[in-house]
């Protein structure tokens, strides 16, 4: 991969980092305003499932947020776009679907194949 595909990636993580990070900030601006608005208890367990689902979500987000941390800290390595098990390229379009992937197209089927082969 070149410096010029390397700076794609980059820019692509930060971007993404950035608008999980803006609508989380988003989410819990939210949260606290819905929060002093409760008026029966229907509504009050209405907003609290939401709410639920709202931190479910802050949390793939903040796992999310974490790998694309860990890309990042693969570009400044010069690690980043090979595979972690076989040191080969990931491929451009792999990276440009999943800019977080760790693992080559071939290898991520082996691993879930076996995933299924092990699974009770």
């Amino acid at each position: 991969m070149g410096p010029r595909q390397t700076e794609y990636f980059r820019r692509k993580l930060i971007d993404w980092r950035q608008a999980l990070l803006d609508e989380s900030e988003q989410t819990l601006e939210s949260m606290r305003d819905q929060q002093r608005e409760v008026s029966d208890e229907a509504e009050r367990a209405s907003r609290e499932t939401e709410m639920s689902f709202e931190l479910r979500t802050r949390d793939r987000y903040r796992k999310l947020i974490r790998k694309i941390n860990e890309a990042l800290g693969r570009i400044e390595d010069g690690s980043y776009g090979f595979c972690e098990e076989t040191g080969d390229p990931i491929g451009l379009g792999r990276l440009e679907a999943r800019p977080i992937a760790t693992l080559s197209v071939e290898a991520q089927e082996r691993r879930e194949m076996l995933e299924r082969q092990y699974r009770p």
